[in-house]
């Protein structure tokens, strides 16, 4: 008796960078709605204030909107990409050269 398998096809992936911009983010910030999450990608810079505390800018450089289907695969992606690292080079020290409080060069908590 023959099984009646479908049978996969390979299917050529073309990418088309012509219209693609890089840039480079050092902070990202989240949003969600019930259909979509919105990820706005920029840069945490330290801008002085007018009473001398400090104080942070977030400048968005890029926004990016994903169905939640799309946002599971990327962060399954981005999971693997990171152990792979990983496994490579060591863990991904979070906050190095900053103590509890923020330390140099990060915000701080206010007490």
């Amino acid at each position: 008796m023959a099984e009646n398998t479908p049978q996969q096809q390979q299917v050529q992936l073309r990418i088309d960078e012509s219209k693609m911009h890089t840039t480079y983010s050092n902070t990202i910030r989240t949003s969600t709605t019930p259909d979509e999450v919105v990820l706005d990608f920029g840069m945490n810079m330290p801008v002085p204030s007018p009473e001398n505390q400090p104080a942070m800018l977030f400048s968005v450089g890029s926004r990016v909107v994903m169905n939640w289907a799309g946002i599971k695969r990327l962060a399954i992606n981005l999971g693997q990409v990171v152990r792979q690292y990983e496994e490579r080079n060591g863990e991904i020290q979070l906050n190095r050269g900053q103590n509890a409080q923020g330390g140099p060069g990060g915000p701080r908590l206010a007490q």
